[in-house]
């Protein structure tokens, strides 16, 4: 699934950047936001029904998901390496996902997210299995949402400070606002990333997980 990810971002980047991937993004058509979307939909649908199948109870089919999730997005960046020697660096600027907003971040960033997903994973299922099961408390599940709203948070503050800026114009539905709006948008580019917040938030879940395995290791 990684690499046919990794094939249809390389069909894409040939429609819309013909001379190679680069900000300011090139806007989609409504019509083509919608079916990248039902995409990124599918996709989900997909990993969630693997998950699923595979596991019996709610912790199991989570960590599969977390496990399938993060091995889909290492692998989507192996596949554009591969294919069109890209990413060139750990902090080139990528297009992460674009629901409910576009998601930006340097390619370093999700792939910390999908090791961290992996080791959660691995950890949740090979607990069980030598006799200790996994305890979970409502405060290590607010350190794992907690930290999962920041790192969030860092991927789409950017443009949500541009639509938030757009939707506090008093006018905001004219169309001289609308165009201001998409020429902001379509000059957008990212030169700075919010490192300490997204480690803030890798903290919080990296705690989490801590929290989890001690508990469930001292009540075999």
């Amino acid at each position: 699934m990684g690499f046919l990810e990794g094939i249809v971002a390389v069909y894409l980047r040939q429609l819309y950047y013909p001379e190679g991937f680069h900000f300011p993004l090139t806007l989609l058509s409504p019509e083509m936001l919608k079916v990248e979307w039902l995409r990124e939909i599918t996709t989900i649908i997909m990993l969630v029904s693997i998950a699923w199948l595979a596991g019996r109870y709610f912790i199991q089919r989570l960590s599969y998901f977390l496990f399938t999730f993060a091995v889909w997005d290492i692998f989507y960046y192996i596949a554009l390496k591969l294919i069109l020697d890209w990413p060139s660096s750990w902090l080139t600027w990528d297009i992460l996902f674009l629901i409910p907003v576009t998601w930006l971040g340097p390619v370093l960033a999700p792939v910390i997210c999908s090791l961290t997903m992996i080791v959660m994973a691995v950890l949740y299922t090979y607990l069980p299995g030598k006799g200790h099961p996994v305890i979970i408390r409502p405060l290590d599940w607010i350190l794992v949402l907690a930290g999962s709203a920041l790192i969030f948070f860092t991927f789409t503050i950017d443009y949500l400070n541009l639509i938030l800026r757009n939707a506090k114009t008093t006018d905001a539905d004219s169309p001289e606002v609308k165009e201001q709006f998409w020429k902001a948008i379509t000059s957008f580019v990212p030169d700075h990333y919010n490192w300490l917040i997204f480690f803030a938030g890798e903290l919080l879940i990296i705690g989490s997980i801590y929290f989890v395995v001690k508990k469930s290791i001292s009540n075999k």
